[in-house]
């Protein structure tokens, strides 16, 4: 292969992308939390467990993710493994913005919101540096991948998800 042509880069098979997501969540509800988050480290992303309430039945919903950190704010991108739909946690924060983020040190209350512009290009950059194939993956998208932002709230703990 050329610079011209390159190779597409490889993904495994949806099911298994899937799987794997399902056992992670498993093994931290398993392990009561004990195992399944860790901070970024130098050139890797963090996991984290996101907490939304969902936009149709009003329940809470949790998720695995992949996230930087960029000062206070985390940053994560809605690509559903690279599949075409927009994950379900994407569309429940565009419909009820705060949530709960579990980090390895504790729980953080968060408002979620799109980057965009200039903010979007510098945080797209920053997960480039992570993974070399984010463009090539984010092609087979028919829409852009979106950049979100999980702002830090200074509402009460208890009052993040209704609890």
């Amino acid at each position: 292969m050329t610079e011209e042509t390159p190779r597409r880069a490889w993904l495994p098979p949806r099911w298994v992308v899937r799987s794997a997501w399902a056992i992670h969540r498993w093994l931290y509800r398993a392990t009561g939390g004990q195992l399944g988050l860790r901070p970024p480290k130098a050139g890797g992303y963090g996991l984290a467990r996101l907490t939304t309430v969902g936009r149709r039945s009003g329940e809470k919903r949790s998720v695995m993710i992949g996230y930087v950190e960029d000062g206070v704010d985390i940053v994560t991108m809605a690509m559903n493994g690279w599949a075409d739909p927009e994950p379900a946690w994407w569309l429940n924060l565009q419909a009820h913005p705060e949530a709960t983020l579990g980090l390895p040190d504790g729980d953080r209350h968060v408002r979620g919101r799109s980057a965009i512009g200039d903010e979007r290009s510098r945080l797209w950059d920053e997960w480039r540096r992570i993974d070399k194939n984010l463009d090539t993956y984010a092609a087979r998208r028919s829409r852009e991948t979106a950049v979100v932002i999980l702002e830090p709230l200074s509402t009460a703990p208890d009052k993040a998800l209704g609890g």
